[in-house]
């Protein structure tokens, strides 16, 4: 019988080369759907990679998830408290994962964290588009905010700013 099994939890700071291993996969398989480029992150030196995540990982204001599928890198997504309202980046999940809820997994945790701490609301930015990561965000009641903006160093795409409202 498969293992099936599902773990999201924060990352461990010894668990940066991981966590570099699959933000530079997501970076590779969804390179529109980021504000940073493969390239950037690839010139990153390791101890660069470490020293974010340890200090992330010390911080209460921050939430690196990893998302395990049977012992396996699948995910991942990074929420941060930033003056009562928790922002998501980094929400990815590895192709061979998507279509078992996963994402879903991965935002559930990361708004019952932002709940924890009193946020008002969690808040993040989308590519423009009918896709699943746009679907799944109004599902758990996301709501978009003022008009799509143009993304940085991404020509003619744009970015829409949703909210999910706490209080």
């Amino acid at each position: 019988m498969p293992d099936n099994s599902l773990t999201i939890r924060p990352f461990a700071a010894d668990e940066w080369p991981a966590w570099r291993d699959l933000r530079l996969r997501a970076l590779a398989d969804s390179p529109d759907a980021f504000a940073a480029t493969l390239a950037d992150a690839q010139a990153r030196p390791d101890a660069t990679w470490q020293r974010l995540l340890a200090e992330t990982t010390a911080s209460a204001n921050h939430l690196p998830l990893f998302a395990e599928a049977a012992g396996t890198p699948a995910g991942l997504a990074w929420a941060q408290l930033e003056a009562g309202i928790v922002v998501l980046y980094q929400v990815w999940v590895a192709p061979e994962h998507r279509g078992r809820g996963i994402a879903h997994a991965l935002l559930t945790q990361a708004i019952g964290w932002a709940r924890e701490r009193g946020a008002v609301a969690v808040e993040l930015g989308v590519t423009v588009g009918d896709t699943p990561a746009v679907r799944l965000y109004k599902r758990l009641g996301f709501g978009e905010t003022g008009a799509p903006l143009p993304m940085a160093n991404r020509s003619g795409l744009r970015e829409q700013a949703m909210r999910l409202p706490l209080a």
